[in-house]
C-alpha cells in the first residue's frame, strides 16, 4: 500500500464523501487496479522482475536487443514492459506504437501497446487498440480483464464487471481478475463487495501480495483497523503495514474534518500533498 497508487485510495469511509474527495476515490482505486497480468506475462510479455534495480537491468539488456533490431516484436515488448517498470511510461508507449505500426496484425503487441496506453491515461485510444487484441471466437480472458479495468477508471463500472465476468467465464477464481473486479465494487462504494470478492481473491494459490494489500486497503476504509494491518503484514514488515494503517487513520480524519467544516458553512481545506 506504501509503495503504490493504492495507498491514495483514502476517500471512502460510511458515509458519503464531498465531491472532490469522491473523486479522488475513483482515481485511487483505478490506480490499484492491474492492466498488466500480476503473473509472468507469459506470450503478452516477459516475467516481471519486482525490485527498482531489476526493472533498470531488464530495461538495460531488452533496449540493446531493441535498439539492435527495433522489428523484433518480442524484444519491443519486453523492453517497453521494463520501461513501464521502471516509470518511463511514455517512452514505453513510443517503442510500442512503433511496434504496432510495423506489427498492425501482432496481437501481443497490441496487447502490450494497449496496457502501455492504458498507463498514461490514454483510455479511449487504449480499448480500440485492445479491442483488436483478441477476437470474439478466441477472446484472452487477460485482455478482458484489462478492458474492464480500463473501462472502470472511465466510470463505466457496469460495463467492466460484464468484461470481468467473461474473464472469468474462461479462468475460473483467476485472483488478478477478481481483485478487479473487488476494485470495481469499491469505486462504487460498494465496500462489502468489495471485501468479499477480494478474500475470495486471496484465497486463490497463485495469489499475488497485491491483492492482499487491495483487501488490507479495503477492510481499513470500513475502520477495521488492526484486522486490515494483519492482512498488510503478510506482505509488508511491520513497520509498514502500521504506517499504512497510520496514513489511513489520518485521511479518513481528513475526511470527517471535510464533512464538518461544510456543514459548518465554511470552505474545506485541503492538507498539503494530500
Amino acid at each position: 500500500m506504501t509503495r503504490s497508487l493504492c495507498s491514495k485510495l483514502f476517500t471512502v469511509a460510511r458515509r458519503p464523501a464531498p465531491a472532490l474527495l469522491a473523486a479522488a476515490l475513483a482515481f485511487a482505486v483505478a490506480g490499484c487496479q492491474t492492466t498488466q497480468p500480476m503473473e509472468a506475462a507469459g506470450s503478452l510479455g516477459a516475467a516481471a522482475p519486482r525490485a527498482t534495480t531489476d526493472w533498470k537491468r531488464s530495461a538495460d539488456a531488452w533496449g540493446e536487443r531493441y535498439r539492435f533490431n527495433p522489428n523484433d516484436p518480442q524484444a519491443a515488448i519486453n523492453y517497453a514492459t521494463a520501461l513501464r517498470g521502471n516509470g518511463q511510461r511514455s517512452q514505453a508507449v513510443a517503442v510500442l506504437e512503433q511496434a504496432s505500426i510495423a506489427h498492425p496484425r501482432n496481437m501481443d503487441v497490441l496487447g502490450a501497446y494497449g496496457r502501455a496506453l492504458a498507463d498514461v491515461g490514454n483510455y479511449k485510444q487504449a480499448l480500440d487498440v485492445l479491442g483488436r487484441a483478441h477476437t470474439p471466437d478466441q477472446p484472452d480472458w487477460r485482455i478482458l480483464s484489462v478492458q474492464g479495468a480500463v473501462l472502470d477508471q472511465m466510470g463505466r463500472h457496469d460495463e467492466a464487471r460484464r468484461y470481468y465476468a467473461t474473464a472469468l467465464r474462461i479462468a475460473p477464481d483467476e485472483p488478478s481478475v477478481l481483485s478487479n473486479l473487488g476494485l470495481s465494487y469499491a469505486l462504487s462504494k460498494d465496500l462489502v463487495r468489495a471485501e468479499n470478492t477480494l478474500r475470495r481473491a486471496s484465497t486463490q494459490s497463485r495469489v499475488d501480495p497485491r491483492v492482499r494489500q487491495n483487501l488490507a486497503l479495503v477492510v481499513g476504509l470500513q475502520g477495521r483497523f488492526a484486522e486490515a494491518e494483519g492482512i498488510a503484514r503478510t506482505d509488508l514488515t511491520s513497520d509498514e503495514a502500521a504506517a499504512n494503517v497510520a496514513h489511513l487513520k489520518t485521511v479518513l480524519a481528513q475526511q470527517n474534518g471535510w464533512k464538518e467544516s461544510s456543514q459548518a458553512g465554511k470552505p474545506p481545506v485541503l492538507a498539503q500533498g494530500s
